[in-house]
């Protein structure tokens, strides 16, 4: 997590576990409070792509 920041501001990323196989997030989320932009963890991969630029 210390080498993670937000793709778009380059601002620090706070992590919400909502499932995890022992050390493994499953799912869960990546948020930024600067530019309020949240990535999801799903399948344990998080989706780092600006919301524009992501499958609808």
């Amino acid at each position: 997590m210390e080498l993670l920041c937000c793709p778009v501001c380059h601002g620090d990323l706070a992590l919400t576990v909502t499932r995890r196989t022992g050390e493994e997030i499953v799912d869960g989320n990546l948020a930024c409070a600067h530019c309020k932009i949240d990535f999801p963890i799903e399948d344990g991969i998080p989706n780092l792509l600006p919301p524009e630029d992501r499958d609808p």
